[in-house]
């Protein structure tokens, strides 16, 4: 190979590896711009706070662990990360894994073993999904460390897809209309539990998770297959977004702005005092206006710390 033809490759190496770190670096400040409004937007974490990182293993926690870790070393605010996995004992699990990796990355953490895998083996019949239980069980347990590392906010890895995905879950087939939200008080009123990757997109933080090389652990290793209610919601999502570019993003924003008056809730609305005021209103007849659209335009931000506006 002669030196022309070497200098070229070396050329178009160097340049698709200049290309690639200026995405992944546009990726995560795109990421870290989306958890620090969600957290500023919701109140999500205060001067003081002991914050429990639910670290599953999984994409979506990894990247929660990540960005926080980013965002407590640049806020106006002091407060404390501790990252907890709960081992559930499922076979296979590699148990060396997430202690390795919080070590190499000098985070405080804590693994707490419980054996409701054969808990859930035991009380759900073979063939039947298992995660409502195991679900209840994982709760009930993280609730209960929260409470022994003096924790103030459970922080769970669910994103903006999850948030959209549970919306339709209960609209179909709960005949309710909820979701989950970006900050609630736990089932047992005692923790304040927070989703910081409300803002991001299920798509990002894939491409984030493997640029990262985050030591990812399967989440099949319990046999059980994942809701098919729920896969077949996200596969809708998914046949939207490709289908019409901006849709998910409407929705989402539909969460933030609900008109109660519009709604047929007779419990969160007081349709049985209305009135006539003789004046215009602001939650008026306007059921069948025109709607008016906007164009779904993602911005780039000066700077991150512009956009990190965590207050106490």
């Amino acid at each position: 190979m002669n030196h022309t033809v070497s200098s070229t490759l070396t050329d178009k190496r160097h340049s698709a590896q200049s290309k690639q770190k200026y995405n992944f670096n546009k990726l995560q400040k795109r990421l870290r711009r989306h958890v620090g409004k969600a957290i500023d937007d919701y109140k999500m974490i205060a001067d003081g706070d002991k914050v429990m990182v639910c670290l599953s293993g999984g994409k979506d926690s990894y990247t929660m662990l990540d960005i926080l870790l980013f965002l407590r070393n640049i806020a106006p605010i002091d407060f404390d990360i501790v990252a907890v996995n709960l081992d559930q004992k499922q076979p296979g699990f590699p148990e060396h894994v997430l202690p390795e990796y919080l070590a190499s990355i000098n985070v405080k953490y804590k693994i707490v073993q419980e054996d409701t895998y054969s808990i859930v083996k035991d009380k759900i019949p073979e063939g039947k999904t298992t995660c409502s239980l195991c679900s209840r069980l994982r709760r009930g347990i993280l609730y209960r460390t929260a409470k022994e590392i003096g924790a103030t906010k459970i922080a769970l890895g669910h994103h903006r897809d999850d948030m959209l995905e549970t919306l339709f879950l209960n609209m179909f087939h709960g005949g309710k209309l909820k979701s989950m939200p970006p900050k609630l008080v736990s089932d047992n009123g005692e923790h304040i539990v927070i989703r910081p990757l409300a803002y991001c997109s299920e798509k990002d933080i894939q491409k984030y998770a493997d640029a990262a090389s985050f030591p990812i652990i399967p989440c099949n290793l319990c046999g059980s297959q994942e809701n098919l209610q729920r896969q077949n919601i996200k596969m809708m999502l998914q046949d939207w977004n490709r289908r019409f570019p901006g849709r998910i993003e409407s929705m989402f924003r539909a969460l933030q702005n609900v008109a109660p008056s519009h709604l047929a809730d007779k419990n969160l609305y007081n349709f049985a005092d209305i009135t006539t005021t003789g004046a215009p209103v602001a939650d008026g007849d306007t059921a069948f206006d025109t709607p008016e659209f906007t164009a779904n335009v993602e911005t780039s931000p000066s700077s991150t710390v512009h956009v990190v506006n965590l207050t106490e």
